[in-house]
């Protein structure tokens, strides 16, 4: 069971998000401002943090900063009134992984939760399990039962990073600054390269494929 900790100074908030959350399964602790929040965690494990800004004692964004200084790597998504451009700027700039505006839309808020807590789990398990396909990224290796397969290390990555965000659209562009960086002199056709090498690989493997949308690039499906 995962376990969130809420951090929010309106006790009725506190309550509604403590119900809706355990309702789907999660255990919940609470806190009204930053320093109590710092405080609980010394002596609780927690998976996820959903965090409201204005809070007194210390707001979210330094409780934010003070976590990421601190090289604290939990989730964190801010839940705040503030609805201006620069307001979520900032606090993705303190460190915050996503970012709603009040009122929240209950079941939008589960599923960028289960969204957060899944990349965690990826990022610091360096695995990706598809099925009966397994992913090492310190490895560089795919596994399937007893098979298993070396990639070269931009194959490897171009599919860790596809198969990370399922159904998510990557243009070439995006793909080429993350993967061979935004300094390369690579032309965005290695992109098409590497995918079609990665497609002629895995063309027996049921459990995911690899989809060309038309004028803007790739995205990976996954069929289990």
């Amino acid at each position: 069971m995962f376990t969130i900790l809420v951090v929010e100074d309106d006790k009725n908030t506190r309550r509604l998000m403590q119900a809706i959350l355990t309702a789907n399964g999660y255990h919940i602790h609470l806190a009204s401002n930053g320093i109590e929040a710092l405080s609980l965690m010394d002596s609780h494990h927690i998976d996820l943090m959903i965090l409201d800004i204005m809070m007194p004692e210390m707001d979210g964004y330094e409780l934010t900063k003070v976590l990421r200084d601190s090289n604290y790597n939990l989730p964190i998504l801010m839940i705040s009134a503030k609805v201006m451009p620069e307001d979520k700027r900032k606090g993705f700039i303190v460190g915050t992984d996503d970012y709603m505006t009040k009122p929240v839309d209950e079941e939008e808020m589960l599923l960028r939760i289960q969204a957060l807590l899944r990349r965690a789990k990826i990022a610091s398990e360096h695995q990706l399990i598809v099925g009966d396909v397994i992913l090492n990224y310190d490895a560089l290796t795919v596994s399937k039962k007893e098979d298993c397969m070396l990639l070269p290390q931009k194959e490897f990555l171009l599919l860790y990073k596809l198969l990370s965000y399922p159904d998510k659209i990557f243009t070439r562009i995006q793909l080429m600054d993350e993967i061979w960086g935004m300094d390369t002199e690579t032309s965005d056709s290695t992109v098409t390269v590497h995918i079609n090498r990665l497609r002629k690989r895995f063309e027996h493997y049921p459990e995911f494929e690899i989809e060309t949308i038309r004028g803007l690039g790739y995205k990976v499906s996954k069929h289990v």
